[in-house]
């Protein structure tokens, strides 16, 4: 049985590999300085929450077969100093996960968008089609009680993610997977606190495309000049598959995809999903699911989390949650909204967050974003810049950047509640864009601002 220690457990992704390899059957220990829920609970549920919370050397034992370090910890960490005058094997989440799947086929689905989305596409498919298969996901989906899963399955899917591994590692976690079949689904600069520079940024996806085994298949989004210009001059040991929109329809706010003679009516929608679609059918493709087979699975696909999630509906009014944030993702899910209900009138929030969108000097990449508004709000907590040590956000520089003056800009919860209870969402959709949570926003409470249906 292999002896497992996790540093740094209580990640949202360290602590779901802790309990697959739990369920594995392998003996698994963790440690941390601060573990929040869900974590807490789950790892109870599993029984490897660490009996005291902190960091303590002689948890780090001779017999372990492997030491697993997390994006938290740091390179001074006590535990990883033990394990390293032991000789330890020492692995990043994406180290691991390739120790674990050297002889499967190996999927990765990268990009600086819809990462996420094209995995559960993928899972999903596959699950409705009774094939056995790992996985590892960035959200929550509908009929996985977890979000990573390590068996003896012959096949794993990959969310391919572009951040550093750990705090020894920074490479990019993507880098080390070397996968068999790999999605690139777009370019688009993220992480400048990581990657300062868009050239720099490049450079990883070049690297990742020499990273994929020889002979490999590599289905990338051809809109994406960057992309197929990248592709052009690294792809030459691969076989590229060229991907965009499929043919469709949107009739009544439903959106109807074809492929050949064959076609289905959708419960997602907006132009960048159809595209993930379609990259997720040509990977199904290449994993020997027909399309007909993936049809009609992916008809039943409701989305991930916090993607497009609708949180309450009326006869003519939606609200929506998304995970946008970076410049590429807030422009593809507005517009999808926009282009799906043209009647309707649009309320678009979005939250900056992480230190990319928090930067002034950054916000020039949000051009023109919020334009398909007709009420356009950017609103950020001056908590989150004082955590990250930003200076303050000048109102003006925001407008500036996103080329937009009549945008709003609000500051606290409470603000925003007071400005959403003034809305008017008689035929109109809110879309709430944010990575994090309006300073502890309840969600389920946006129900409220639903018209109240008139009786006959």
């Amino acid at each position: 049985m292999a002896k497992v220690h996790f540093i740094a457990v209580g990640g949202s992704v360290m602590h779901q590999l802790a309990i697959a390899l739990r369920h594995k059957g392998y003996q698994v220990s963790g440690s941390d300085d601060e573990i929040y829920e869900p974590a807490r609970t789950n790892l109870t549920q599993a029984g490897i929450m660490p009996a005291d919370i902190g960091w303590n050397p002689a948890r780090i034992t001779p017999d372990l077969d492997a030491v697993i370090l997390g994006m938290h910890a740091r390179a001074d960490n006590p535990e990883l100093q033990r394990a390293k005058e032991l000789g330890l094997p020492i692995y990043s989440f994406p180290e691991y996960i390739f120790q674990e799947s050297k002889d499967k086929t190996r999927v990765a689905i990268g990009g600086s968008h819809g990462k996420t989305t094209i995995t559960s596409m993928i899972m999903h498919v596959l699950q409705q089609c009774h094939r056995k298969f790992d996985y590892l996901v960035g959200a929550r989906l509908e009929g996985f009680a977890q979000s990573v899963a390590i068996t003896d399955a012959p096949l794993i899917v990959c969310e391919a993610d572009e951040y550093p591994a750990s705090a020894l590692e920074r490479r990019p976690k993507f880098h080390f997977l070397h996968p068999q079949i790999a999605v690139l689904s777009g370019i688009a600069w993220d992480h400048i606190n990581v990657f300062p520079t868009f050239e720099n940024y490049v450079e990883q996806f070049a690297i990742f495309l020499r990273t994929i085994e020889p002979g490999g298949t590599l289905i990338y989004n051809e809109g994406d000049p960057v992309l197929a210009d990248l592709v052009a001059r690294e792809g030459q040991h691969l076989q590229c598959i060229p991907y965009g929109v499929p043919e469709h329809t949107i009739i009544h706010g439903v959106t109807r995809v074809r492929f050949g003679n064959a076609s289905t009516d959708l419960m997602v929608f907006g132009e960048h999903n159809l595209m993930n679609i379609q990259a997720a059918l040509l990977v199904c493709r290449a994993l020997g699911v027909g399309d007909i087979d993936f049809l009609a699975a992916i008809a039943t696909f409701k989305g991930a989390a916090k993607r497009l999630e609708l949180v309450g509906q009326g006869a003519q009014t939606a609200i929506y949650r998304d995970f946008a944030h970076a410049p590429s993702k807030v422009k593809a899910t507005i517009q999808a909204v926009r282009r799906q209900y043209p009647e309707r009138k649009l309320v678009a929030v979005l939250e900056l967050h992480t230190y990319s969108s928090l930067n002034e000097a950054f916000m020039e990449q949000y051009a023109g974003a919020l334009d398909p508004a007709d009420v356009a709000v950017v609103f950020y907590s001056r908590h989150a810049l004082e955590i990250k040590r930003m200076p303050e956000l000048p109102a003006d520089a925001i407008r500036r950047g996103f080329g937009r003056q009549d945008i709003t800009v609000i500051n606290s919860r409470a603000a925003l509640e007071a400005f959403l209870d003034n809305q008017e969402l008689d035929n109109a959709n809110l879309l709430m864009m944010s990575s994090g949570d309006y300073e502890g926003m309840d969600f389920s409470s946006l129900k409220k601002y639903l018209p109240v249906q008139k009786s006959i």
